[in-house]
């Protein structure tokens, strides 16, 4: 289904959803520690309910209250597990096909269609490799593992996706052996892996590190419980941000940012490089945008999801935006690359398409228009925004908002927005 979307103005305090990359983080960490482990204001979204449902079927018993979590037992080894469906969500699939090589009988994961093209085999060569037996699909879902995985010194490539590193950090501390990880290749999305550690270690769990990003150890170890509390997604603030910076008038953004590492964050310098004052505090943010941008050349290698909140603000920069080194974004949801090129032509934004990201320059022709996001959660949202600063635009796929942001429209339209599902 799509939406209609008309040109409007956001105003008021919205709040800020609870981190996605938290979220599925604390949910798996706390089922490995049992023993009444709380997280507090955790996600609740479609991806987020695809990784409470994996460790439920790996034996965790998790009670749901409104906005948190407690894990009473943990994961059991020595279940037969059902097969485990991760729907649309990438880091579910990865970081239980980890935990899936700790169990001795034969696990299947699998997900949907879309889910069913992201590449594993990196992740699967490197459990292999420490003895677990691994099918796939042409080395995508459904996969089959069989451990159990004993440890030992691996090496993984770290240019596809930073999720199979952190898949083997969560799953090493419970091997007999411990894991010595090499990385070979530059690796992506960096700031997650910082997330990851950052994680385990609110969960007991320490990580060696001989070479940021390259060489890490970890010990046989136990997770311990804990109440972990989820900060804001920034990944979400930065969509918020661009609505702010395009339509906003007085728009306040509130939420607890916390002090774990978020890659995203780096969203709040590129709107200052482009021209908007940002004004952060504890629990709030606010922006003042000047009525055109700066353009600039921006490096995404570490923050992948700020592609698509980046690319809208072309609409009203002086100079072009350059949005280099994020061709791992053609491996998200969709090849949000190729789709963004194509979809914000459409709008009237010149777009060149490179093989590791865009050049986006704004034009005198806007003009509202039919996008198609490809039922992808990120592009929906800011298609969305677009067309509050456009007017006279439709958006395909409303139903994936439900991946990270399910009350997006919702919040939108009572801050002003104008959407309407058709």
């Amino acid at each position: 289904m799509s939406c209609k979307v008309e040109k409007s103005k956001l105003s008021g305090h919205i709040v800020c959803p609870p981190n996605k990359s938290y979220s599925h983080r604390a949910i798996f960490l706390a089922s490995l520690a049992g023993n009444n482990s709380k997280i507090d204001n955790v996600l609740f979204s479609a991806d987020t309910i695809a990784t409470i449902e994996a460790c439920r079927k790996f034996g965790a018993e998790i009670e749901e209250g409104s906005t948190s979590l407690i894990v009473k037992n943990s994961i059991r080894m020595d279940k037969i597990v059902p097969e485990i469906d991760a729907k649309n969500s990438g880091t579910t699939i990865r970081i239980a096909a980890g935990i899936a090589s700790l169990f001795t009988k034969e696990i299947t994961l699998t997900g949907d269609s879309s889910l069913q093209k992201r590449p594993m085999m990196p992740l699967l060569d490197a459990l292999e490799s420490m003895g677990a037996k691994c099918t796939s699909t042409n080395g995508m879902p459904p996969i089959k593992i069989t451990g159990k995985i004993l440890g030992g010194e691996i090496s993984i490539p770290g240019n596809f996706s930073s999720q199979f590193i952190s898949s083997l950090l969560i799953c090493a501390p419970l091997t007999e052996k411990g894991i010595s990880l090499n990385i070979k290749e530059n690796l992506v999305s960096k700031p997650y892996i910082d997330a990851t550690i950052a994680t385990m270690r609110n969960f007991g769990v320490g990580v060696q590190t001989f070479i940021p990003y390259k060489k890490y150890y970890i010990s046989p170890q136990i997770y311990k419980s804990t109440t972990f509390t989820v900060p804001i997604d920034f990944s979400s603030l930065a969509i918020l941000l661009s609505a702010s910076v395009l339509n906003g008038k007085n728009f306040v953004i509130h939420g607890n940012i916390g002090n774990l590492p978020q890659g995203d964050e780096v969203f709040i310098d590129i709107l200052e490089q482009l021209g908007v004052k940002v004004s952060v505090d504890e629990e709030q943010i606010t922006v003042q945008s000047p009525e055109k941008l700066n353009g600039g050349r921006f490096d995404l290698s570490n923050s992948p999801d700020l592609l698509p909140p980046l690319a809208i603000l072309a609409m009203k920069t002086i100079n072009p935006i350059e949005i280099v080194n994020v061709k791992h974004a053609r491996l998200k949801e969709t090849d949000r690359i190729s789709i963004l090129a194509r979809e914000l032509a459409k709008i009237g934004i010149k777009t060149q398409e490179k093989e590791d990201g865009l050049i986006l320059e704004s034009s005198n022709g806007f003009r509202g228009a039919s996008l198609n996001s490809e039922n992808d959660h990120r592009l929906f949202m800011v298609f969305c925004i677009a067309g509050m600063y456009l007017g006279d635009c439709t958006v395909t796929d409303h139903e994936s908002v439900a991946v990270s942001y399910p009350n997006f429209i919702t919040e939108m339209n009572k801050f002003g927005a104008k959407i309407t599902i058709q």
